[in-house]
């Protein structure tokens, strides 16, 4: 598999359980609500950016309103702490074809996003604390990460 999501890979007839590629989203359980929703959704951008293959098509409902594509692949949310988070990232960093989306606790603080980047250019390894993770690739290889994490309800 390369490193998108292959033609024969998108599936919008299957349940996602049944398809190949898997999109799974890590959070710090222990964070306010707030500011996993706003990882959560920072790190979907990105993703939707780095994969726009894994959007489907729009519909229209019944009366003839349109509704955006939404994710064909679905993507579960799990809660850990930062400890395996950063665990995760080493780990998935080593594997092909995984797409590694990472939110760094810096980027919920800064106010300006040249001092973000700035900021991460001084830091590195240790360092670097995460609030999420994002993952995108094979099924296997992303089960193995996260297959002990919970669903976060």
């Amino acid at each position: 598999m390369s490193t998108t999501v292959e033609a024969s890979d998108i599936r919008t007839d299957l349940p996602t359980r049944d398809i190949r590629i898997k999109w799974v989203m890590v959070v710090d359980e222990a964070l306010a609500p707030g500011l996993i929703a706003n990882a959560t959704a920072c790190m979907a951008a990105a993703v939707g950016k780095a994969r726009p293959e894994l959007l489907g098509p729009g519909g229209d409902d019944a009366a003839g309103e349109h509704h955006p594509g939404l994710p064909w692949t679905g993507c579960s949310i799990l809660g850990g702490d930062r400890t395996a988070i950063r665990d995760i990232r080493a780990k998935a960093l080593t594997k092909p074809n995984l797409l590694v989306v990472d939110m760094p606790e810096y980027a919920q603080t800064a106010r300006v996003y040249d001092e973000y980047l700035a900021h991460l250019a001084g830091l590195g390894g240790e360092d670097l604390s995460y609030y999420g993770l994002s993952l995108v690739g094979p099924r296997n290889p992303v089960d193995k990460l996260v297959g002990r994490l919970r669903l976060l309800r």
